[in-house]
C-alpha cells in the first residue's frame, strides 16, 4: 500500500461500543483527521467503521480507537479492532453516523 494514495479501511470494532456515544466520538476523530466514510452499529454489538483517506491518517484513527478510555477519553470499551484494507471508492463525502 502506498501511503501517498488514498485507501479504504473497513474496521470492525469489538467490545462495549453501542449506546455509549462511540459512533459520535469516532465521527469527530475521523473528521479531525480529514477522513470520509461512516460508522454504524451492527446487529451483533460491534461497530463497523468505513474510513477513506491517506493510510497514515486511517492508521492514526485505528490507534485512537484502540487506546484505553483513560488515555483517549473515548466512550465505551474496545476489546479489538479488525481491519480490512482496499482501494478508496469514488463518491464518498463527509463522515456520517448510520
Amino acid at each position: 500500500m502506498d501511503d501517498n494514495e488514498p485507501a479504504r479501511a473497513v474496521i470492525w470494532v469489538h467490545g462495549r461500543v453501542q449506546g455509549v456515544g462511540f459512533r459520535w466520538w469516532t465521527r469527530a476523530r475521523a473528521l479531525e483527521l480529514g477522513l470520509v466514510g461512516h460508522a454504524r452499529n451492527a446487529g451483533d454489538g460491534r461497530v463497523e467503521i468505513v474510513a477513506q483517506g491517506p493510510p497514515p491518517k486511517i492508521r492514526e484513527l485505528v490507534t485512537l480507537l484502540e487506546e484505553k478510555p483513560s488515555q483517549a477519553l473515548r466512550p465505551g470499551d474496545v476489546h479489538t479492532c479488525v481491519c480490512t484494507w482496499g482501494a478508496a471508492r469514488d463518491g464518498v463525502e463527509g463522515f456520517v453516523e448510520k
